[in-house]
């Protein structure tokens, strides 16, 4: 008899800390500027994700490397409040968090990221074992700590545990191998832009998936996403919704770990897209990349307010 899993979401990819500087104008050089209000937060591609889906009613798991420091210690409460397991934590004296600065500029809505990245980060390359991975509905991967999240996914492939993938730029040692054994590739933009130069966000679909079962979504911020997949072979569009902007700050980690959430419940993928786009969209009006996103309440009463419109 198959035993329940024990997490909705398990997470290994990067974490990170936000220092979140906003400001009325992005400053010219050699300038001085006030600011406006600033803040701490964790952040990162899988640190957010990983806080979404919990804050939606998953029950989540990090089972990624993380330090002995002030950074790793300041994630760590976030995730133990936010009810995130850190049970299979592979705790190392050379790993650590990324520490990010971001100036938000709040007359344009856009934001600059500076990051310092010195430690190791990430997926272990040999942790955690295989049954801890086996024991979860959805394994979120990125891109950090390639080898070891090339060995968990290759784990969850084998045991038909579906993948959801943010994977920021394409390259790197193991990365096709990752791209291809990815369920769900969820990616911006720009790295569609990148994969696929020339091509618009609809064209470029059809080149990023690497086969007929993947399903590929590309996120574009306030233009909507686009996606294809289960069925859904020709492109669709899902326009964002309009609501009025104060931080895109943690959108796109936001809708990663929504999608992840959602996947776990068992909703189809047009369900899904509308899910993820619904939660980025309530947190695109709030400070910072974590403290706006909302319960699985919210959501699903935002989304009937808006059924009908965008």
């Amino acid at each position: 008899m198959q035993r329940e899993p024990l997490y909705d979401v398990l997470g290994l990819g990067v974490l990170a800390v936000d220092e979140l500087l906003y400001v009325e104008h992005y400053p010219p050089p050699d300038t001085k500027t006030p600011v406006l209000h600033c803040e701490r937060q964790a952040g990162g591609l899988t640190g957010t994700a990983l806080v979404a889906a919990a804050r939606l009613g998953a029950k989540c798991a990090y089972a990624g490397m993380m330090g002995h420091d002030p950074l790793s210690q300041f994630v760590a409460e976030t995730f133990r409040r936010e009810r995130v397991d850190l049970t299979h934590v592979v705790w190392r004296d050379d790993a650590q968090p990324v520490h990010s600065f971001i100036i938000v500029d709040m007359s344009a809505h856009t934001r600059n990221i500076f990051f310092l990245r010195g430690a190791k980060t990430g997926a272990a390359p040999d942790a955690p074992a295989p049954e801890v991975i086996q024991s979860t509905r959805v394994l979120f991967a990125d891109h950090h700590g390639l080898p070891g999240m090339v060995r968990a996914v290759r784990i969850a492939a084998q045991a038909g545990i579906p993948v959801v993938a943010d994977l920021e730029r394409p390259g790197g040692e193991g990365f096709e191998e990752l791209l291809r054994l990815t369920d769900h590739l969820i990616v911006s933009r720009e790295f569609a832009e990148q994969f696929a130069p020339g091509l618009s966000v609809a064209e470029a679909l059809g080149c990023i998936r690497a086969h007929p079962q993947q399903t590929v979504v590309v996120t574009c911020g306030a233009e909507g996403c686009w996606y294809v997949g289960e069925g859904i072979d020709e492109p669709v569009h899902q326009p964002a919704y309009s609501v009025p902007v104060v931080d895109t700050t943690g959108c796109g980690d936001v809708f990663h770990g929504a999608y992840s959430a959602a996947l776990a419940r068992g909703l189809s993928l047009p369900e899904r897209i509308k899910v993820a786009s619904a939660t980025s969209a309530i947190k695109a009006m709030h400070y910072g990349g974590q403290a706006g996103i909302p319960t699985w309440e919210a959501v699903c009463a935002f989304i009937a307010s808006r059924e009908g419109t965008s």
